[in-house]
């Protein structure tokens, strides 16, 4: 079932994620064309509220100056046409307001449009086009007619009244500046929100992405982690049944020698299960995060050196050449007798079962600071980069090319780096394709 499972996975997940891109990609591009389309919409807006305060500040000034009262005319004989009206001409709007009385009247009235942060330019020209009042930059923007709007009002008096038909009239002006910009401006906190939510469908998607990653290398991890399991557990208990096997035959029986060869065999093969069984337990506690400590003085080259005693056999199975160098002045820790035991014996095991044709074991010690340095260094197969960012992954296993003979969980340097942490000290790997690896352990020395 787990195996039709991780096939499923394998085979879906590319389509989940080319599904998943497509829909990203069809929002995006809904986005840019509904912003677009805003944008257009706003900078319509402006144009047209722009109009409408041109249009109430003309209102308002061509009522102060032309609903103002009549002029009396002298009685006197001879007075020309021309003479009566420039006697009744109203005033014009320079000599009724200033500059800053016509900005506070357009600022007032694009407030009142929720425009108050709208730039503008103004202007006011007389009967002859010519500027009677005008805003700093009104000229210079006046003429860039491509990226700012114009908006031009004549200030007529009103039909009915005296001033009706008498000639030209003023006009206000009032430019708007570079009206995509402010159009944006005025958008800013609508395109932050948009932004922020893409951001999120984009962190979603990735969170998405990678858990399933994580799921699928999961399946892997676990698969490849029961076949261990499976071949490791096999291989005793077919070991046990020859030798039980064996020991029913009345010939074995017979022969004290042989009784005890077989038998030593089905004890040796009960460690190992057994070996195994805690190596597996001892994960379990790493998972829950129950690994109990006991801290106590120790010191670590009596460590060392018990461990490499516990691994004669084995050395001198393999023909290894050991080189045990205990240099640190001070190799005093405190730290838990039995983790710390097993860390050494993961790294010794380890340079072991990766050896190849004439091994080399270095184990060394030196003192760094506030911290006692253990090398352990072989001249084994080595490892990739990918396996070295990796080697303290739970249940991965480095590859071993042509060497079958490698046995275990991939457990052990999951394990190391827990114990190593839980000492707050500290490990680092260097390992060379074909060379070598050295695993570097700085524990904290022990406080006088």
């Amino acid at each position: 079932m787990r195996i039709i499972i991780f096939v499923r996975m394998k085979k879906t997940l590319p389509l989940i994620v080319i599904l998943i891109s497509l829909s990203l990609i069809g929002l995006i591009m809904l986005q840019a064309s509904w912003l677009k389309n805003l944008l257009a919409l706003r900078s319509e807006q402006i144009i047209h509220k722009t109009g409408d305060v041109a249009i109430v500040v003309a209102t308002d000034i061509r009522k102060a100056i032309y609903n103002g009262p009549t002029i009396r005319i002298p009685k006197r004989p001879g007075l020309r046409m021309t003479d009566f009206l420039k006697i009744t001409r109203p005033i014009s709007i320079a000599d009724r307001y200033s500059r800053e009385d016509i900005y506070k009247k357009i600022r007032d009235a694009f407030d009142k449009e929720n425009l108050s942060r709208l730039n503008f330019e103004f202007a006011v020209t007389d009967n002859n086009d010519e500027i009677e009042l005008q805003s700093g930059s009104f000229t210079k923007e006046y003429w860039d007619t491509v990226n700012n709007k114009q908006v031009l009002i004549p200030i007529i008096p009103e039909s009915g009244t005296d001033f009706e038909g008498i000639g030209p009239y003023e006009h206000l002006i009032i430019v708007v500046p570079d009206i995509k910009k402010q159009a944006w401006d005025s958008l800013r906190w609508i395109i932050a929100g948009a932004v922020l939510f893409m951001i999120i469908i984009l962190a979603a998607f990735f969170v998405t992405v990678r858990t399933l990653l994580n799921q699928k290398k999961l399946s892997e991890i676990k698969s490849d982690f029961i076949n261990n399991m499976t071949h490791e557990f096999k291989t005793p208990l077919a070991t046990i049944s020859l030798a039980i096997d064996a020991i029913r035959t009345e010939k074995v029986q017979q022969q004290k020698d042989k009784m005890d060869y077989f038998s030593g065999i089905i004890k040796e093969e009960n460690k190992r299960m057994n070996k195994h069984v805690e190596t597996i337990l001892q994960a379990a506690l790493m998972e829950k995060q129950e690994l109990q400590l006991n801290f106590q003085p120790l010191f670590a080259h009596a460590v060392i050196t018990k461990v490499m005693e516990n691994f004669d056999l084995q050395l001198k199975e393999k023909n290894v050449n050991v080189n045990l160098s205990l240099a640190a002045d001070n190799d005093k820790i405190e730290a838990d007798e039995v983790h710390f035991t097993n860390l050494v014996s993961n790294l010794v095991d380890n340079a072991i079962k990766y050896s190849k044709e004439n091994p080399v074991l270095i184990v060394s010690t030196g003192n760094n600071q506030k911290y006692l340095t253990i090398k352990v260094e072989d001249n084994g197969i080595g490892m990739s980069k990918e396996s070295v960012k990796r080697i303290f992954e739970k249940f991965y296993r480095a590859h071993t090319g042509n060497v079958h003979n490698v046995k275990g969980f991939g457990l052990g340097m999951s394990y190391v780096k827990t114990v190593v942490d839980a000492h707050k000290g500290k490990i680092k790997v260097d390992s060379t394709l074909g060379k070598g690896t050295s695993f570097i352990v700085e524990m904290p020395l022990a406080k006088d």
